[in-house]
């Protein structure tokens, strides 16, 4: 016997009772316009045989329960990727911990998360979270060896966390956050547009680019990338310095209607920007890294070549050895300095602005330190791993941080010494 339940976005999720008897168990999820969004299968003794899950790109991830053992976790879940269920291609990806489906009782260990295709994590632990707040679990914790930053934001799309301590994140990495299960719905009011709703427009997902609340429970989760909302509309923006500097979809509240901003091209040909401004962004990525990798972060900056560029919905974008920062970037800030009447104001703003350079640069930055430290030696690994910054290093951070700032204004703002 089947039962259908329409959840208060409008998803649909249609349970079916096990023959042996006990509660209904999930098996199909519908988004508002009837489009499948997610097949479970379930073993006549009420264990999961395995779950389609579609993604942002319309390609699915399976989960494949119990299809390896690999130590020291012992069984293992695996998961494949295709373009349709119905694909004779399947892609094996990456296994995580095994879970009972049928009562979850923990967040599980994912094995190789760069392996997924974007956005796959989050479904699968929506899943997750989906199952067990239909068995009634009311907390659950993560007790892997990774609880890093990423994981806690991707986390907070999916649960609600509980902690008596001041820094949930802290908390998280210390292993003392308890999870409740609060799965978002999924709709896709428009080809290559998906929206997550939880109460409210959180998240939106157009042409491969990521748009966030920036408050999540509690939490400021940086977003270059933001949903925000404006006159009663939910607007998606490319956001820097305190601003919008880009709008690019118009929603409803519900997420129903989905309107594309047009805005044309730009044109402005590229721009060298000064050394010091990225010797002074790799010092302050540095400073924002873990200790072991703040050389490395500075090594590979030194080999890159940073631009002011045209940039097509991008705020940055990295290409080998050319890091590129949209003008966009630098005529908001421009507009910001034109308004500061006092140096200190001006000192205050540079500083803004290279801190979200070296927030927009550190990902890539960090990546290739990581990948440069994973080439090296074990014995080299090892090492590195123990080090730590010098005072002479980070007193010499400080002082190119220093130098970027008054190179960033005399780039952006040339004017500048006539008005101090």
């Amino acid at each position: 016997m089947k039962a259908r339940d329409a959840e208060p976005h409008g998803t649909v999720v249609v349970r079916e009772s096990p023959r042996g008897g006990g509660p209904p168990r999930r098996v199909l999820e519908l988004d508002r316009n009837g489009a499948v969004l997610t097949v479970l299968r379930w073993t006549e003794d009420d264990r999961l045989a395995h779950a389609w899950i579609k993604i942002a790109d319309d390609s699915w991830v399976m989960i494949e329960p119990r299809a390896k053992y690999e130590p020291p976790w012992g069984p293992c879940d695996r998961l494949w990727h295709a373009v349709h269920p119905t694909a004779a291609a399947h892609v094996p990806l990456t296994t995580f911990e095994a879970l009972a489906y049928e009562a979850i009782d923990r967040i599980p260990v994912l094995m190789e998360p760069a392996r997924l295709p974007a956005g796959a994590g989050a479904a699968v632990l929506n899943l997750v979270a989906a199952l067990a707040a239909d068995e009634g679990q009311a907390r659950l914790e993560y007790r892997g060896p990774y609880p890093t930053e990423q994981l806690f934001l991707v986390l907070l799309e999916s649960f609600r966390y509980h902690t008596a301590h001041d820094d949930p994140l802290a908390a998280f990495m210390a292993g003392r956050l308890e999870w409740t299960p609060a799965p978002h719905e999924r709709a896709c009011p428009a080809p290559g547009v998906t929206v997550h709703l939880r109460g409210r427009v959180e998240k939106v997902v157009w042409r491969e680019r990521l748009y966030y609340r920036p408050d999540w429970q509690g939490v400021h989760r940086y977003a270059p990338r933001r949903v925000h909302d404006v006159d009663g509309a939910v607007v998606c923006s490319l956001w820097a310095l305190g601003d919008a500097i880009e709008d690019h979809l118009r929603l409803d509240p519900n997420g129903t209607t989905v309107e594309v901003i047009v805005r044309p091209r730009p044109t402005l040909p590229p721009r060298r920007v000064p050394r010091g401004i990225l010797d002074g962004v790799a010092s302050a990525v540095a400073a924002l890294s873990a200790a072991p990798l703040a050389p490395f972060v500075r090594e590979i900056a030194a080999a890159c070549e940073l631009t002011w560029s045209s940039l097509d919905g991008h705020l940055v974008t990295a290409e080998r050895t050319h890091l590129r920062i949209s003008h966009a970037l630098r005529q908001t800030l421009a507009r910001h300095l034109q308004d500061a009447t006092t140096r200190a104001h001006r000192l205050a703003l540079g500083l803004a602005a290279l801190t979200e350079l070296a927030h927009l640069l550190g990902d890539p930055l960090r990546a290739r330190a990581q990948s440069h430290l994973a080439s090296l030696p074990p014995k080299a690994q090892a090492h590195a791993l123990e080090g730590v910054d010098s005072p002479e290093a980070r007193a010499d951070d400080a002082r190119r941080i220093a130098a970027a700032v008054e190179a960033l204004l005399a780039d952006t703002d040339p004017d500048q010494s006539q008005r101090e």
